[in-house]
């Protein structure tokens, strides 16, 4: 719970206010149409003392900083703001994306802020294209739609109805591949916008096998703490994307990170078997002191500190980021990773005790069965919309070796529980945005964490030393353990969550 003040409201507008002129000296004639960003506000709730307590996104959005926005003409949106603001998340996502669909040929731009949550309207999209083109053919709004505020806005830009369109946008959607499917149904468009940095690069492929080769723009780095820097070279690659801290956003410091392996060698937090830089912090010192923000060193790592005008001083954001250059002065940093996360795929950040938490209180139920959890591991399988928790489980019977009997209920009941366990954030994601799909437990056969062992071994890990990884991010690595699945089980309801 953080503090939201007028001021920094401000803040943030002037932030927004950067990204345009920044985007216009890369791309041309984005004042001649209009940009399709799907934009969502979530639950609110108030504390004891009745003030109202937000998501920053949502407290932006409902700002008059937002809502009596001036007319700017590169940032003209083709959502009313009534749909945006629509607290229904399925008839707001509806109606945004059938006024995009009205208005295609004045599209320029579409996005959302995550991947993930572009992601999801395309498949929200291959899943209600009929009913968008019934719409737009008769020039009536379905029905189930009842938000006042959404159907009047809506049958304003529906206006009449509109066959020749409706045949169209059939006749693209009704394609055996969504290839390309952006650039069909939105020919002017010029990028995709939405980060693509961090946990969401696991779905620049996605992205990309829907695009139609356009370029992905992650136009900035920002975090509900505070709004953090831009990327002044918004059309390279979501690999090279680098962001310039905006010095008035807050008071930024850095604490010193090393790698892990002095050799060089490519380990990381999983024993060799995820594919990145691993990061020991030399922060646990306390005589280790922090670098400011016109010391830091090219190639260098560090954890990122700010202090914001809202109340948070000298605040570990759990950013770990690396210098790669300068825009005049001012350091440039890649995003890394998140300090102490194992598996994300929307905006839920489980860390590995956060999971072994909930693994602890799964097991207890097969153990008083007579079954014992051997070992375990995860990935966040996004090969799928939404995207899921995969644990794989190793599991014996008490007395023998053998694999038991496995009760589908009870597995069931063991894959609710974890999902029961971990934080609100994950379990609003599940219940009430439905980003995330529901929890797997994959069982797997006797032997098979010792073959990852060996995998790990192979890559470089020390016998010794080794320790199973609690996320899995390496192909190979997901590849061995799938392929001595036994037994796959899913939570069959979605967690307990309100607004707290």
């Amino acid at each position: 719970m953080m503090p939201s003040t007028a001021e920094d409201l401000h803040r943030k507008t002037f932030f927004y206010n950067l990204l345009v002129p920044v985007m216009n000296k890369y791309v041309d004639g984005l004042d001649e149409g209009k940009a399709m960003y799907l934009l969502f506000v979530k639950p609110e709730t108030k504390t004891p003392s009745g003030l109202m307590a937000r998501p920053v996104l949502t407290s932006y959005y409902k700002s008059n900083n937002f809502k009596n926005r001036p007319f700017n003409r590169f940032n003209v949106y083709t959502s009313p703001d009534e749909t945006i603001l629509c607290s229904d998340s399925k008839q707001s996502m509806y109606c945004q994306l059938l006024c995009g669909l009205v208005q295609r040929q004045e599209v320029l731009r579409v996005g959302a802020v995550f991947a993930s949550a572009f992601l999801r309207a395309i498949k929200f999209l291959e899943h209600n294209w009929k009913e968008l083109c019934s719409n737009i053919r008769t020039g009536h709004v379905s029905d189930w739609i009842t938000d006042p505020g959404c159907r009047k806005v809506v049958s304003l830009v529906l206006n009449k109805p509109k066959p020749e369109l409706a045949d169209l946008i059939e006749h693209e959607c009704n394609s055996k591949s969504w290839e390309g499917i952006i650039k069909k149904l939105w020919p002017r468009t010029k990028y995709i916008e939405v980060i693509v940095t961090g946990s969401m690069a696991q779905y620049v492929s996605t992205l990309e096998y829907y695009s139609g080769g356009l370029p992905l723009v992650s136009t900035m780095y920002a975090s509900s703490e505070c709004y953090f820097g831009i990327n002044f070279k918004p059309l390279s690659k979501p690999w090279d994307v680098s962001y310039t801290l905006i010095p008035n956003m807050a008071y930024f410091e850095f604490l010193p990170v090393k790698k892990k392996n002095e050799d060089g060698a490519q380990y990381v937090q999983c024993n060799g078997v995820c594919k990145e830089n691993c990061m020991e912090k030399e922060t646990e010192k306390e005589d280790v002191e922090t670098v400011e923000l016109v010391d830091v060193k090219l190639g260098q790592y560090y954890e990122l500190v700010v202090t914001t005008f809202t109340g948070l001083y000298r605040y570990r954001v759990g950013d770990i980021l690396m210098v790669t250059g300068f825009h005049n002065k001012a350091p440039q940093f890649r995003f890394v990773h998140r300090r102490n996360v194992v598996l994300s795929v929307d905006t839920d950040k489980t860390s590995e005790e956060d999971l072994l938490k909930a693994v602890t209180k799964a097991k207890v139920i097969v153990e008083s069965l007579g079954i014992l959890l051997i070992e375990y591991t995860s990935y966040a399988d996004t090969s799928s919309i939404p995207g899921h928790y995969v644990l794989f489980w190793e599991i014996t019977s008490k007395g023998n070796n053998h694999l038991p009997v496995l009760d589908h209920k009870i597995m069931e009941q063991c894959c609710s529980t974890v999902e029961e366990s971990l934080d609100s954030v994950y379990r609003r994601c599940r219940r009430k945005d439905n980003s995330i799909g529901p929890l797997e437990i994959r069982v797997v056969q006797h032997g098979t964490f010792d073959a990852l062992m060996d995998f790990c071994v192979s890559q470089g890990s020390s016998v010794n030393q080794y320790k199973t990884p609690r996320c899995i991010k390496s192909g190979e690595a997901i590849n061995i353990l799938d392929s001595r699945v036994v037994a796959r089980f899913f939570s069959q309801k979605a967690p307990f969550w309100e607004p707290v």
